[in-house]
């Protein structure tokens, strides 16, 4: 899962990025409310974490703009403590949960899980299953019939991807831009070694779940009859 924190109090920004990534997840951090639109427009994202009160555009004016684009990312406001205002006006515009300042990294991520598992994106014991796969996306560890294997972290996330999209076919470019970003300097060959890398594994595994090509269009998780 990729994760975009916007919150101009840089220090607090960081922080939740060491946070997330220590549990697994993508996170990019932007700290005024004009960049973050500008991310957040990019559709990579599975989550926003938005502060309210930022420079060059406040996170209910953005939050604004995406539902007015039809994006429907889901959104945690990050508000200051005991501020209903803002809570209120940013569930009333689409925001999907807050959470008030200052809070623990548990109670975040536990938002983080409710708001995902709301979205249907993971499961309540953090797998995903499609076929004969189950992938723990909290430990990385794929399991096929018994049998298991830990994946990388990229491995993960690009397994995790065809997962959650299950049958539908996605392209290198949505690849590159969700595991590395839309501003990244990976490249094609990056994804087909990771698909590489994937293919062996579920051989190993003895996987009746195969990742195929669709030579000019992309990749797609397929169960043998």
């Amino acid at each position: 899962m990729r994760i975009l924190i916007v919150e101009d109090e840089v220090h607090l920004a960081e922080a939740v990025t060491q946070i997330l990534k220590k549990h697994n997840y993508s996170a990019d951090a932007v700290h005024d409310g004009r960049t973050g639109l500008d991310y957040a427009l990019s559709g990579i994202y599975d989550l926003l974490l938005l502060d309210i009160m930022m420079p060059e555009m406040d996170g209910i004016s953005l939050l604004r703009a995406l539902r007015k684009k039809s994006i429907p990312t889901p959104v945690i406001f990050l508000t200051a403590k005991g501020d209903t205002t803002d809570m209120v006006t940013g569930l009333d515009y689409g925001a999907d949960d807050y959470i008030a300042k200052p809070f623990s990294s548990e109670e975040l991520l536990a938002r983080i899980r409710a708001v995902l598992r709301r979205k249907g994106e993971v499961l309540p014991d953090d797998a995903l299953k499609f076929g004969d796969l189950e992938l723990n996306t909290a430990n990385l560890k794929l399991t096929v019939g018994g049998k298991d294997m830990k994946l990388n972290l990229k491995e993960s996330e690009l397994l995790e991807l065809l997962m959650v999209r299950k049958q539908s076919v996605t392209s290198k470019e949505q690849i590159i831009e969700k595991l590395w970003g839309f501003d990244s300097e990976a490249e094609h060959n990056n994804v087909e070694v990771y698909i590489s890398f994937l293919r062996k594994k579920l051989t190993f595994l003895g996987a009746s779940t195969r990742i195929s090509t669709l030579r000019g269009v992309g990749y797609v998780l397929e169960v043998d009859a």
